[in-house]
């Protein structure tokens, strides 16, 4: 279901007829080759609230996925970016075999919200009127004590301050990503530790962090680049890793590199560039385009699938939500390792690309 969208959240830009009818069919064509599901719409005057919920897919359960609140230039970006986002959330859950869809809640950020408190309440009832059909959790912009407030109206939440489950996910990604570089070493390299292997880690924020403590700990050794100095800094002073131009990551001989920055950096030049034999990040969309995971695989790199590993943060939060059992949850986290070794042994037996083999299987768990 698309529910109409009101003229007032950007009137500049929904004004004239014919481009309210352009950017709708353009939204619609995006909705129908992401295979949705379901799209809805609220907004609220009194409290300033102007949110989508994007639903990706039903067949698997009740869709899960996070509610992000932040600034967009435009409420079309917004759109685009809920259907971006619920589609790889249903394949996240579908290739590690939760009972749940994807979804994902996007709140356009006011200026000001006058009162914090009706805002997420009033989001809470507009969770609460599908039905369960979504179940809301933290994401950027929000907080386990938002989810507390949205909790007053619907009993379709997780992520609260009482519910268990992580209120930063990023150690969890970081675990998940972990796991599968050691399947890839296993594999590709055919060791079982990673003692003296070298990671490139592109990015040192959160998620880059986290893998950079996982990897140190195990004997990795590190070079990370960020244009964030201070996040550098840390990595430096607290794990001794080295550094390198943003630039320089994709031409270092290294055995591993770890995306966990922005997304689409796999293309053309910078996978010709590529002196890594294995590829596994956090990072979300690293394939520009999906046909270059064939020439990654033609070129004998290894690429595990980015929303297989990148899972941690989703499992943890769907099995807290259906069992509240935190084994359970570490359990399936570090299930990722055979998950993504299978692909690999099909991808080698089958002689293609291991996101095509990834991909076929999450669609077909989701019909």
């Amino acid at each position: 279901m698309v529910e109409a969208v009101s003229n007032r959240s950007n009137p500049k830009r929904f004004a004239h007829p014919h481009v309210h009818y352009t950017v709708c069919d353009s939204l619609m064509r995006y909705a129908e080759f992401l295979g949705f599901g379901e799209i809805h719409t609220k907004i609220d005057e009194k409290t300033g609230l102007k949110a989508i919920i994007a639903i990706h897919n039903l067949n698997r359960g009740p869709a899960i996925g996070g509610c992000r609140m932040i600034t967009y230039k435009t409420v079309d970006k917004a759109y685009e970016d809920a259907m971006r986002l619920a589609h790889m959330m249903s394949f996240k859950a579908a290739i590690n075999n939760l009972s749940h869809g994807g979804a994902k809640a996007v709140l356009i950020k006011p200026k000001v919200i006058k009162d914090r408190e009706a805002y997420f309440e009033k989001f809470g009832e507009f969770v609460n009127d599908l039905g369960g059909r979504y179940i809301t959790a933290v994401d950027s912009g929000t907080s386990p004590q938002e989810m507390d407030i949205i909790a007053r109206r619907t009993p379709f939440v997780t992520c609260t301050t009482k519910s268990g489950a992580e209120s930063d996910p990023s150690p969890l990604t970081a675990l998940g990503v972990r796991r599968g570089i050691q399947a890839a070493v296993k594999f590709k390299l055919n060791r079982d530790s990673l003692e003296g292997i070298h990671v490139v880690i592109q990015g040192a924020g959160h998620v880059g962090y986290h893998l950079a403590q996982e990897l140190h700990k195990l004997g990795a050794k590190l070079t990370i680049a960020d244009v964030n100095l201070k996040a550098l800094q840390r990595c430096i002073d607290e794990l001794n890793v080295n550094v390198c131009h943003p630039d320089e990551v994709y031409s270092l001989e290294a055995d591993v590199f770890a995306p966990c920055a922005l997304g689409s950096i796999l293309n053309l030049n910078t996978i010709n560039q590529l002196k890594a034999k294995i590829i596994a990040g956090s990072a979300n969309n690293q394939l520009a385009h999906h046909h270059y995971g064939a020439l990654l695989h033609e070129r004998g790199i290894l690429y595990a699938p980015d929303f297989l590993i990148n899972a941690g943060g989703l499992i943890h939060v769907a099995v807290i939500y259906d069992h509240g059992d935190l084994k359970k949850s570490m359990e399936q986290i570090n299930n990722i390792y055979n998950t993504v070794y299978d692909i690999f042994e099909r991808s080698a037996h089958e002689n293609r690309a291991t996101n095509e083999i990834a991909e076929k299987i999450a669609r077909d768990r989701l019909r």
